[in-house]
């Protein structure tokens, strides 16, 4: 576990409040969604708090990320607008995407986010298209994306891996690992599961495994790997150990019991945070009461807004649509 020696309180707290935020926006969000006020699917990031929060602080606005069906919390830690989000889930014409993509395809290109993907891996060729234009371009921006240890297995990944090693590309690829590719352990159809990160040496590249629900490790991790990406060193990959603790997507039956939830819930990147904070008297419960407090005010004005939104018009059905 990350000491909180030599860490700027300003940074610590920065890092707790935007997994406190994506924590509270991703339960509300699994409220209303089992509520019958959305359509579709969502996939909640619950348990990842802390690699998205961890990494993202490290980027600029113009750094770009990819991300996964799980895309809410990639969203929240690059900055975006968790009202045009909100929106966005509930179809609405003032969402991200003008209520086009709905949760698994939300983006928002002011700030860097290319796009979440309902198709597993597929964020990482497109990662590797921003690094190629980022060196062709000669700017220092760098590329993250996001993706599952069920994604690892995907040829994609082997053939994006290669080609950032190949060219040095300023790709960080980072791997959410929960152990289940959908309703798969990954155990049963990877011998290196908990070592993920080891694949990198096929690449020539540094590979990390790490706590993901320690949001300071991450965060170290992510500066290392980011600061080489900007340097012209490469690419790095980072196997960030999480646990999921909803189903697959809301409304899923999870192949866990019971009692595997319960300990899945227990390593908990919020609670963690949280109490290293109180150890060292970086913060009170009653600030801690104050920050839920505020946040889920602007969680709850995000649905008001969303729900007041109008929704699309039918005529506008073919708007945007290019062939």
């Amino acid at each position: 576990m990350q000491s909180l020696n030599g860490f700027d309180k300003n940074l610590v707290l920065e890092l707790y409040k935007t997994i406190l935020k994506i924590r509270l926006f991703e339960e509300t969000q699994s409220r209303v969604f089992k509520a019958g006020e959305q359509e579709g699917f969502t996939h909640l990031y619950l348990g990842a708090e802390a690699v998205a929060a961890g990494v993202c602080s490290n980027l600029n606005k113009d750094d770009f990320i990819t991300s996964t069906h799980r895309g809410h919390g990639h969203m929240i830690a690059k900055g975006g607008d968790i009202k045009k989000m909100m929106a966005e889930l509930y179809g609405r014409t003032t969402g991200t995407c003008q209520g086009r993509s709905g949760s698994l395809h939300i983006a928002d290109r002011s700030i860097g986010v290319l796009g979440a993907n309902g198709i597993v891996g597929d964020g990482n060729p497109i990662a590797v298209g921003a690094g190629y234009s980022i060196k062709l371009r000669k700017t220092k921006q760098v590329a993250v994306s996001f993706f599952g240890d069920g994604a690892t297995n995907q040829g994609t990944f082997h053939e994006s891996v290669n080609m950032a090693s190949s060219f040095d590309l300023p790709v960080i690829f980072v791997i959410e690992n929960n152990q289940l590719s959908c309703g798969v352990p990954t155990g049963t159809v990877c011998k290196v599961v908990e070592n993920l990160g080891d694949r990198a040496a096929a690449y020539g590249i540094p590979g990390e495994n790490i706590d993901g629900a320690d949001v300071l490790q991450v965060y170290i991790t992510a500066k290392k790997a980011v600061e080489r990406a900007r340097s012209g060193k490469g690419p790095t990959l980072i196997n960030c150990k999480i646990t999921r603790h909803h189903g697959h997507f809301e409304g899923d039956v999870d192949i866990r019991t019971k009692e595997e939830v319960e300990e899945a819930v227990k390593i908990d990147p919020v609670g963690k945070i949280e109490n290293r904070m109180l150890e060292v008297n970086m913060i009170t419960k009653d600030e801690i009461k104050l920050y839920r407090e505020k946040i889920q005010k602007l969680v709850d004005g995000a649905v008001d807004f969303a729900r007041k939104s109008p929704v699309p018009k039918p005529e506008d059905a073919m708007k945007y649509v290019y062939a």
